[in-house]
């Protein structure tokens, strides 16, 4: 077994992740040397100019344009803390496979296969595996570094791993159950895990599939909905303590929930859903109760699952408790995809007038989804992902034009976790003519989806650390509750009331990007490379 491979730069100081750049021998990746920025052995503090354009409308149809500029001061601790992740669901696919994962690359685990010798790695995570443009240097040339070196971040083999699940069976044994990982390697990981036993979940079987029924076998007692998010609340505190960990993150990895009715009275507002709870009221649901122990505990709870967890209700308690909530459903592989592929044709002024998206698949979340109460959840998450890419351009689409979008989804047991994707794009041309693009993508759903955890979970803890205030202001600040900027690894990404959604990848990508370059008091990345395209005198 060959050594496990350093850690990263931030990690690397002390038990904390980071020492000052004035240290010589520890340290961050790069310091920005700017009167904007000051770094201290807490914080980088910066200020950061942001500039946007400011549209009006004309009564002739014109349009007047003003640009703006808002001066913003950022404030970030340095210091990593040590943070645990809960994930309900814990015993699916997406739970044990997260977690064998992050044991085979804390302990640095190599696998054979027919392939031969396999290295654990974090492929797919945009954070831990993809690079982000730093600048360039004397010569023009960019240069890149590791995105997980923007900022301290949290490295995912510190992780404290837990959470919960209907199903009792050890971790060990669901790894096994869920039929994900090579067996040569779940039989190396396989003595670490047998020791993890998910906590009691809650069932309420009107949200599930019926066909769950027989896996649920850990739960907690009773039909009181109150008694229950007091349990999980219970739970987050012992979880923390017993692991000395400073921070919490908890996601919802468990299986898709039929749509909540918004009822008046019942779950529109903070103070109906609390009351609502007391009352065990039918249309609570167990993402919302999770939701809600979440928030009374400011722990940050990410719904990976395409139903309506965060109603109304749920939204306000957050803004009021000023805890992080993200969600909706994990943008792994099929979605991501046709974000990218509709973005790139309506950019090209290409029109698509139909998307059809047939799906088969056989492990546990498919045969959850062949109910089609929970169906239409996922229904609804996949079909809105190209909404904003078609309001962008009335060249092509008219106001209350949209592309024909169908989304299928079939149970079929026999191919496992290995999802099959069938997607066909009929588009509108120049003068009349037709293109159809089909494309056919197999992807093992939980090794796309497993990544999307870490990502969401290292990005909201780094949040968490972030605040900010205006020149008008001069008490710091958290980033609104709603947290948009996960919305790149969200297929149906929640945002702030009357805040526009944006579905294109690579917008929310740079937003993600640039809102981190801003922290450290760097400008947005742009590729206008004007130093090239002009004449040098």
């Amino acid at each position: 077994m060959a050594p496990p491979p350093a850690p990263n730069t931030f990690a690397s100081a002390n038990s904390k992740g980071y020492v000052s750049p004035d240290n010589p021998s520890h340290g961050p990746l790069f310091k920005v040397n700017s009167p904007n920025v000051q770094y201290t052995g807490q914080h980088i503090l910066a200020e950061y100019a942001y500039q946007n354009t400011l549209v009006e409308r004309n009564d002739d149809g014109t349009f007047t344009v003003k640009p703006t500029e808002t001066t913003y001061h950022f404030k970030t601790d340095v210091r990593v803390p040590k943070v645990g992740l809960m994930m309900v669901g814990w015993g699916g696919n997406n739970g044990s496979t997260v977690t064998a994962s992050v044991l085979a690359n804390k302990n640095h685990i190599t696998w054979r296969t027919k392939r031969g010798i396999q290295e654990p790695n974090y492929w797919g995570s945009v954070i831990q595996a993809s690079t982000l443009k730093l600048g360039v240097d004397s010569k023009g040339n960019d240069v890149y570094i590791p995105f997980s070196q923007v900022l301290p971040m949290t490295n995912p083999n510190d992780l404290v791993i837990g959470g919960w699940d209907i199903s009792r069976v050890d971790l060990g044994a669901a790894m096994e159950r869920a039929a994900v990982l090579d067996y040569d390697l779940q039989r190396q990981v396989r003595p670490m895990m047998e020791t993890m036993v998910p906590l009691a979940s809650i069932y309420y079987p009107d949200f599930i599939a019926a066909n769950q029924v027989d896996r649920a076998d850990n739960l907690i007692p009773g039909n009181d909905k109150h008694a229950h998010l007091e349990q999980i609340r219970k739970d987050i505190r012992e979880f923390k303590a017993k692991n000395n960990l400073d921070k919490v993150i908890i996601v919802w990895t468990a299986n898709t929930e039929r749509y909540a009715d918004i009822v008046p009275g019942v779950n529109d507002t903070a103070t109906n859903i609390l009351a609502s709870v007391r009352a065990s009221h039918p249309e609570i649901s167990p993402s919302t109760i999770f939701a809600l122990a979440c928030i009374r505990e400011h722990v940050p709870f990410i719904n990976g699952s395409p139903q309506n967890t965060f109603v109304p209700g749920v939204i306000e308690l957050a803004q009021q408790e000023r805890t992080y909530i993200g969600g909706d459903d994990f943008k792994s592989g099929q979605t991501k995809f046709k974000s990218a592929i509709v973005d790139f044709l309506v950019n090209a002024g290409i029109k698509p007038v139909s998307i059809t998206s047939y799906n088969h698949l056989g492990n546990n979340d498919g045969k959850n989804l062949s109910s089609y109460a929970q169906f239409r959840s996922k229904e609804i998450s996949k079909s809105t992902v190209v909404d904003d890419m078609v309001a962008a351009n009335r060249l092509l689409y008219k106001e209350d034009e949209h592309p024909d979008h169908t989304v299928v989804i079939k149970y079929v047991p026999a191919v496992g976790d290995s999802k099959r994707a069938l997607d066909e794009y009929e588009c509108d041309i120049f003068m009349g003519g037709r293109q159809s693009i089909s494309v056919y993508n197999i992807c093992e759903d939980s090794f796309l989806a497993s990544p999307l955890i870490l990502d969401l979970t290292v990005v909201t803890e780094l949040m968490t650390r972030i605040e900010y205030r205006t020149e008008e202001t001069s008490k710091w600040s958290p980033f609104h509750s709603v947290l948009s900027i996960l919305s790149y690894m969200l297929k149906a990404p929640l945002v702030a009331p009357n805040t526009p959604v944006v579905n294109a990848l690579a917008r929310q990508r740079a937003a993600m990007e640039n809102i981190f370059r801003a922290c450290v008091g760097l400008t947005p990345s742009n590729d206008m490379l004007l130093e090239h395209k002009v004449w040098k005198h």
